[in-house]
């Protein structure tokens, strides 16, 4: 699956297939794909060709030319390919499955327990995908899985992940036959760090230390048949909102079961020389304070959590706002996004406080430009699973970050 796609990458190529997806379905003609690449008529006639006997691209009509016959125009076909994009949270699984544009085509959702053991979860994923790729169709509509993950069958299995590593379903047996699908570049994966992205193997996950050295990438790959990228649910959802066209350096901050930070710099997802950039809420602020699930004591995630477990929701908008602006210092970012679901609840009050704390920095500091703006992510509840996907997509478009 997703063999044909996967040959067609190269540089060249991923500058026509970007801008053939943002024409959309106006189409662009080759003279213009020509123009706007700046590669040779001849290269992106056969650029084009080789699209469009791989089904990727279809003739749109023509358009009317200043001088000469009609140009032909191209299109993407948006259902030649497919990615699916996966949201591991502490105790949620989301799986979304969207087209070349991005397009969500199908969804599922099912309660899922990240302390189960690597065995539970990694079979709860590959049947929450198998499930959706050999049942979703262009036109499907948003469905939710009503079972519980894991079910009644294996909920004893609750070996811890090195166990796990062993185990027929990382190990030894062949996987099962894939799912129907149509021409599946892979599955992107997006779940809480620390975590090696890329060589797809868990770190000591922040409440769940038993992860520690578990190479989810490589098992998942062998339970699905298909290429399996990892990355943090953080980054995957700053690298979708980057593709949707959110442009400069920016911060996205995620509050929901945790706390992290998916960083843009320069237009591209900045992850460090370790792939470890981003363990935002773990940046101590009161020494000596309430222990952290990592270790430390007085981190920002744990302050900002209990403030939320009181109901306090100014006091936790205080907080956050002050680890935003030690990244407004730090790295002198163009603006701040907030997501995640307590942020999605209610996300007045967190606007609200983190813009009056970096409005009385930049006050402070005498800045003559006004404070870095703050504003809700778009996307919503699904905004991480959409960018885990395009850590597939984003490389066939010239996405080096995906």
């Amino acid at each position: 699956m997703g063999a044909n796609l996967l040959a067609l990458r190269s540089h060249n190529t991923a500058l026509v297939l970007d801008l053939l997806r943002t024409a959309g379905t106006d189409g662009i003609s080759r003279l213009e794909l020509a123009d706007r690449t700046g590669l040779t008529p001849q290269a992106v006639s056969k650029i084009t060709a080789r699209l469009r006997d791989s089904g990727l691209v279809a003739e749109a009509g023509r358009r009317a030319s200043t001088g000469g016959k009609p140009r032909t125009v191209l299109r993407l076909v948006p259902g030649a390919g497919h990615a699916v994009g996966v949201h591991l949270d502490r105790d949620e699984l989301r799986v979304v499955l969207v087209d070349l544009t991005g397009e969500v085509v199908g969804e599922r959702r099912a309660p899922l327990d990240l302390g189960a053991g690597a065995g539970v979860v990694v079979e709860a994923v590959a049947r929450e995908v198998e499930g959706l790729v050999g049942g979703a169709d262009e036109d499907s509509v948003v469905r939710e899985a009503e079972r519980r993950v894991g079910g009644p069958a294996v909920q004893e299995e609750t070996a811890p992940a090195e166990a796990a590593v062993a185990s027929p379903v990382t190990q030894g047996a062949p996987p099962p036959p894939p799912a129907p699908a149509r021409n599946l570049l892979g599955v992107g994966v997006a779940l809480p760090g620390p975590l090696d992205h890329a060589h797809g193997i868990l770190h000591r996950v922040t409440g769940f230390p038993e992860w520690d050295g578990f190479p989810l990438r490589d098992a998942l790959a062998r339970r699905l048949g298909v290429p399996v990228v990892v990355d943090k649910d953080t980054n995957a959802a700053a690298l979708g909102l980057a593709v949707a066209g959110e442009g400069g350096s920016f911060a996205y901050l995620h509050l929901g079961t945790g706390l992290g930070a998916g960083l843009v710099i320069g237009g591209g997802v900045h992850r460090g020389a370790r792939t470890g950039a981003g363990e935002f809420g773990h940046q101590v602020i009161q020494l000596d304070g309430p222990p952290c699930d990592c270790g430390n004591r007085g981190c920002i995630e744990a302050l900002c959590l209990a403030a939320v477990a009181r109901g306090d929701l100014d006091e936790a908008a205080r907080v956050l706002g002050t680890g935003a602006g030690n990244l407004v210092g730090l790295l002198d970012i163009d603006l701040v996004l907030l997501g995640g679901r307590t942020v999605a609840a209610d996300p007045e009050p967190f606007v609200r406080g983190v813009a009056a704390v970096l409005d009385a920095r930049a006050r402070r500091e005498g800045a003559r430009e006004a404070a870095v703006p703050v504003r809700v992510a778009p996307g919503g509840a699904r905004g991480v699973a959409e960018g885990a996907a395009q850590l597939l997509l984003g490389p066939l478009f010239g996405r080096a970050d995906g």
